[in-house]
């Protein structure tokens, strides 16, 4: 890399949990949330079913 070269600003983000604004690093474990805490809560409403992915009922052939 040459002095000429110019760096992008790092994107920021918003946790999807309490919608802080971070930036999008490696150096972030919990990418795309910006805590371990955010991301369990997170984990917790798929584990309770509050969050879905939309789809079509699959009929059981009896």
């Amino acid at each position: 890399m040459n002095d000429t070269t110019e760096r992008k600003p790092a994107p920021q983000v918003g946790c999807p949990t309490c919608q802080k604004q971070q930036v999008w690093s490696t150096d972030n474990p919990w990418r795309p949330f910006c805590s371990e805490r955010c991301r369990l809560i997170d984990f917790g409403a798929w584990a309770n079913e509050e969050h879905s992915i939309p789809a079509e009922p699959e009929l059981d052939d009896f």
